[in-house]
């Protein structure tokens, strides 16, 4: 008898719930919810509460909406018996946290704390945490916490600790009220389950944590701030689960939402890239999963440990069991592309994608397609987010150089386009010139599937082949691989993540090889962007910050 797993990738915008055939990994339905607050960057719901600039907030109501929206859609679409499903897993993105009360219920459903933006959901991309952030790194650095090295050398802004110290720093009312702060994907666990299940993929990337050492010690804690001491006692959790294991099973009411039943296995949490990795068919080291979305993320698993500067973290059983496995990420990729359609095309483009029935990113991409490497003259930095790897700053602002009167639409677009390709390559290179081997490369996400030239040239300019994943549902598939985990082999599920991989994932048949003509002409263009590149990301020319400053200054 045929049995199912269920995935649910928690997004940036939107949900979505994918039903998998655990034995062959046919996809036979999904369901998307978009949220209905979506990214809250600019006023807070229902009030005029304008927000700061680097804030992005989300609506923990859209994440229960999503299961009870979905869920009950793909069972339905499907016509599978609830019975037959054995487990349910989630992703999420990361670091994505909030402020809760002690029985889970979030700060910002209680009427004196809604119109608090600290008690809202901070999500991945919250960069408004870099001043807690830079002092974290300063005293970690001044007093010697090793713990530093696992992480590049520098913890981002976009994590657990820095969100946390900011809600004290800027709303200590906040953060007396809070009983927990907790990720988002812990959670939504939380509510499936009724239990509090923390996992070792955010903890591990996102909260300092390791497997072998914990957290970082109340000392250095009390160094960042006194009533920071106790942070893990009082307000997180020292039980941490592994990936592939089983959180809890679904309670009464999570099963009324989901028309599930009671006692399904539901899998701890994990983030969206790193769940992405054996939902790519790679199990092994040395290859490379790229996820690529709104933000790229780099993922590869290694046999021992290596310090490479700049990396998001490595974490020891974070993306497989038995290997290190090592972040990389670029903050802007898809928002880039979004930000150039909305912003940067004249109407005339837009008129006749309309009339061609195409959105106008294919429109783009059909006149980019056309471009020779080089031919626009244009060398771009994929800054428009910040960056993640391999600098860590989130101050550094987006670049385009050579810009004329002659300078067209879609040579902009190619041109950011190749800067995202650039930065994958400058963090290759970083993790090879650092002892971590990338063998192979596959490409998962929403972009391949959607942009060929895109991925040619990320070929182009790496100088790699690039396979790509069988899925566009890569997260979501992902998660119901560790929900079949989660169940184990008793009921018709796994009991490694390795034998889930090689049963419910696949490749397509598409491969790019790189062109070793555009990869000359590229080489010379990545010689320049590394050029920018280190003039304005290592401090020769810090007026990205200098004029970031000046803009907050005349708010």
């Amino acid at each position: 008898m045929r049995k199912y797993a269920i995935g649910v990738d928690f997004g940036t915008l939107s949900g979505r719930a994918l039903l998998v055939d655990v034995g062959t990994g046919e996809e036979l339905a999904e369901a998307v919810f978009d949220y209905a607050n979506g990214v809250i960057d600019e006023y807070l719901p229902g009030t005029n509460k304008k927000l700061e600039p680097d804030w992005a907030l989300q609506d923990p109501n859209d994440y229960l909406e999503t299961i009870k929206v979905t869920i009950p859609s793909i069972i339905k679409k499907s016509g599978v018996d609830p019975a037959d499903v054995i487990g349910l897993g989630i992703d999420f993105t990361a670091c994505t946290m909030l402020p809760i009360k002690s029985d889970g219920t979030p700060l910002c459903f209680l009427d004196e704390w809604r119109h608090n933006p600290h008690a809202w959901v901070k999500l991945w991309k919250h960069h408004a945490a870099q001043p807690e952030a830079n002092r974290l790194n300063q005293i970690a650095e001044e007093h010697g916490y090793d713990f530093l090295q696992r992480y590049g050398g520098k913890i981002s802004s976009e994590w657990f600790f820095p969100k946390a110290m900011q809600i004290l720093d800027e709303a200590p009312e906040v953060y007396a009220a809070a009983d927990r702060l907790i990720e988002a994907a812990d959670w939504v666990i939380w509510q499936l389950t009724g239990e509090e299940k923390r996992n070792s993929c955010t903890a591990g990337y996102k909260a300092m944590w390791s497997k072998r050492e914990g957290y970082p010690p109340k000392e250095f804690f009390k160094l960042l701030d006194p009533r920071l001491e106790n942070i893990v006692e009082e307000k997180m959790a020292s039980d941490i689960y592994p990936i592939g294991s089983k959180a809890g099973e679904l309670t009464n009411e999570a099963a009324e939402w989901t028309g599930l039943l009671p006692g399904t296995a539901v899998a701890v949490a994990n983030v969206d890239a790193h769940v992405s990795v054996p939902a790519a068919t790679v199990v092994d080291a040395g290859k490379m999963v790229i996820i690529m979305g709104t933000s790229n993320c780099h993922m590869v698993c290694a046999e021992d440990e290596q310090l490479v500067p700049g990396i998001c973290g490595y974490v020891e059983d974070g993306i497989l069991p038995g290997l290190i496995g090592y972040e990389a990420g670029q903050s802007c990729v898809g928002d880039h592309f979004m930000w150039f359609v909305e912003n940067c095309v004249p109407a005339q483009y837009v008129d006749e994608a309309e009339k061609q029935r195409i959105t106008i990113h294919e429109f783009l991409t059909q006149k980019a397609k056309l471009l020779n490497p080089g031919e626009s003259g244009l060398v771009a930095l994929d800054w428009w987010n910040g960056n993640r790897s391999v600098l860590v700053d989130v101050d550094l602002t987006g670049l385009m150089i050579g810009m004329t009167l002659a300078t067209k639409p879609e040579e902009m677009y190619r041109a950011l386009m190749e800067a995202t390709a650039y930065g994958t390559r400058m963090i290759i290179e970083t993790m090879e010139e650092h002892g971590v081997a990338v063998t192979e490369i596959v490409a998962a996400g929403g972009l391949p599937k959607k942009n060929e030239l895109l991925i040619q040239i990320y070929a182009d300019i790496t100088g790699r082949e690039i396979k790509v994943i069988g899925t566009s549902q890569s997260g979501a598939l992902g998660a119901a691989l560790m929900g079949a985990v989660a169940a184990g082999s008793e009921v018709g599920g796994y009991d490694s993540i390795a034998d889930a991989s090689k049963a419910m994932a696949t490749l397509s048949e598409e491969e790019y090889m790189p062109d070793q003509e555009a990869k000359q002409v590229y080489d010379v263009l990545f010689a320049e962007y590394r050029i920018l590149h280190d003039t304005f990301g290592r401090g020769v020319n810090d007026v990205m910050k200098r004029l970031k400053r000046l803009r907050a200054s005349m708010k």
